[in-house]
């Protein structure tokens, strides 16, 4: 996947906790997703209605 370009974001819930996910949604058809600890690491990629789907799915409940 071709990052060149990506605006990483954490949520804005994190606050200063370094421990987080960070999503570039700006990428063409596809949303970046990786570990704020090891920015230069693995991302995962989601096409763009998959990761619409996993954010709007209410958490589930134990």
């Amino acid at each position: 996947m071709e990052l060149t370009g990506a605006r990483w974001q954490k949520s804005r819930r994190s606050g200063s906790n370094d421990q987080c996910v960070e999503v570039a949604t700006n990428l063409p058809g596809v949303v970046g997703v990786r570990d704020s600890k090891d920015p230069a690491g693995p991302v995962l990629s989601f096409d763009a209605y998959t990761w619409r789907v996993f954010v709007a799915a209410p958490p589930r409940r134990t």
